[in-house]
């Protein structure tokens, strides 16, 4: 579903500022893989997730969405194979249009706009069935501006959005991180519902070592823009925080010191 090949991104190219984000990277995804991606500051899982997505481009390698090279494509013309879910809750909703209005938007994605009358009876129905698996209460305030939300609310709706038309890959990028932790067990309770239940290929950075292990069924870190670790099945199963941290001072030959990841 995902192939990457040769990738590399380099930030302030031929500047005393000059960063290389990625280096090399290689990466495969099966169909209905969910795939979790840590590691600590400036190691590369932002920066891969936005060239995968088309913020940024690339200087070598290629990016290929279920058979489609999406290398040199613009970030809209990908639109329609990717959801995406920030970690600032304010992102992935519009404020001032209230919930069903933002569920008609995700509702209608790739689809050819017309002037017909913008939603009915049968499209709310669809709607509220749906906001009744966040089991927030939304399903009975469609009409309520998605401005007045929590964070936590607008992150689960920006979730179920960005799962509605089933995309052929899911990108998630640490889209807990900015939740209290009661918020964001139940965001990810919710994550591997649809995951699961829309059979998702998804990618999701996280910063929280103990989420990256328990969710997924494969785990890959990255350090000083390279992948580092890539571990999956039973011996993914068996993984403590302990092997995680001796194994990634084997693999980048120095200590992890990502506080964020340590203390969460």
């Amino acid at each position: 579903m995902l192939k990457i090949t040769g990738l590399y991104k380099v930030f302030n190219y031929g500047t005393v500022n000059e960063k290389i984000a990625l280096r090399n990277i290689n990466l495969e995804l099966e169909e209905g893989d969910f795939v979790t991606l840590i590691g600590g500051n400036g190691a590369g899982k932002s920066t891969l997730l936005n060239c995968i997505a088309g913020v940024y481009v690339a200087e070598k390698g290629s990016i290929v969405v279920d058979g489609t090279d999406v290398t040199k494509l613009p970030e809209y013309r990908r639109a329609s194979m990717l959801g995406r879910v920030f970690q600032d809750p304010m992102m992935g909703t519009a404020a001032d249009m209230n919930i069903e209005e933002n569920l008609a938007l995700a509702y209608r994605r790739g689809q050819r706009r017309t002037l017909k009358w913008g939603i009915g009876n049968k499209e709310r129905a669809i709607y509220r069935e749906l906001l009744k698996q966040l089991e927030l209460g939304l399903e009975n305030r469609l009409g309520d501006k998605v401005g007045l939300l929590s964070g936590g609310q607008r992150q689960a709706l920006t979730l179920l959005m960005a799962t509605l038309k089933k995309p052929r890959l899911l990108l998630l990028d640490e889209h807990t991180a900015a939740l209290d932790p009661k918020t964001a067990d139940k965001v990810l309770r919710l994550t591997d519902q649809l995951v699961e239940e829309n059979k998702l290929t998804t990618l999701m950075v996280t910063h929280n070592m103990k989420d990256a292990i328990r969710h997924g069924n494969r785990l890959i870190m990255m350090h000083d823009g390279r992948i580092i670790l890539d571990i999956k099945g039973e011996e993914k199963k068996k993984l403590t925080v302990e092997d995680l941290l001796k194994r990634f001072g084997q693999a980048s030959g120095s200590e992890f010191l990502e506080d964020r990841a340590l203390l969460s």
